[in-house]
């Protein structure tokens, strides 16, 4: 008898505080592997908190948090040699160039220096940051930083890639063209973990989709799936607003606006 393969991302029972802060409240959530999963909260839902745990930056107060069978506590190396992270707001080596910044990954994933020169140039030129190449990342706008992280995300080639936020401060050119490489990576069965406050990229890219509030999973399901709570046509923004209590019936306005 062959055993079912490891899901990409299996969470069981996780929870994170931060002093009287609950941020992630017994959290469970499978994702099987080569999945375009949409995660999805308003702020301080527990979106980046799970994210963090699930790329070794934060430590789960209690539960289990794997990737591709691995734990990330007990086993994070090889969970890390496995996954690409683009996060929110992670530093990026402003002291260096664009193109040291690659070969210091290749370099961390233990990559050969040729492959590394060869993805770093196709990447480079791919996100249009070829002629910011020996710039240092300090001098980069936001948007240019973030699709230097996006590079860095990929140059090894990750199973499973988490996306805290990616398109934020990202032009609709650059954005068009980094939909486009997820939705091949996607064709070539690599996992993608996508939070985006973006909502219709969320309804466009990714096949199910969680809702987080309060640290909890509120709902989860593809599409169709959350719509039966909304109606057949209901978007994705009118499904989560409805979901996180801020529907057509939320009137708070300033009080000088009357």
């Amino acid at each position: 008898m062959v055993d079912a393969p490891a899901p990409a991302i299996h969470v069981s029972s996780l929870r994170k505080s931060f002093g009287d802060l609950v941020a992630v409240d017994a959290l469970d959530l499978r994702v099987e592997a080569g999945a375009f999963f949409g995660f999805l909260g308003p702020n301080g839902a527990g979106k980046s908190t799970t994210i963090k745990i699930l790329t070794g930056i934060s430590l789960p107060d209690a539960g289990t948090a794997r990737v591709l069978g691995h734990d990330v506590v007990n086993d994070p190396v090889a969970a890390k040699r496995l996954m690409g992270v683009v996060s929110e707001d992670g530093p990026i080596f402003e002291r260096l160039t664009g193109a040291e910044v690659l070969d210091f990954v290749g370099r961390m994933y233990r990559m050969d220096r040729a492959t590394i020169a060869d993805r770093s140039r196709e990447l480079l030129e791919l996100l249009e940051l070829d002629s910011a190449g020996s710039k240092l990342v300090v001098d980069y706008s936001h948007g240019m930083q973030k699709k230097l992280a996006f590079a860095a995300a990929l140059i090894h080639d990750p199973k499973v890639l988490f996306l805290d936020e990616p398109f934020e401060g990202i032009d609709a050119v650059s954005a068009r063209l980094i939909k486009g490489i997820l939705g091949r990576l996607r064709a070539a069965g690599v996992t993608i973990f996508l939070t985006s406050h973006i909502l219709e990229i969320v309804e466009r890219l990714c096949e199910e989709i969680a809702v987080i509030d309060d640290g909890r999973i509120i709902a989860r399901g593809t599409l169709d799936d959350l719509r039966e709570q909304a109606g057949p046509t209901a978007s994705l923004e009118q499904l989560f607003l409805e979901l996180v209590g801020r529907g057509e019936d939320d009137d708070r306005s300033l009080s000088w606006l009357g």
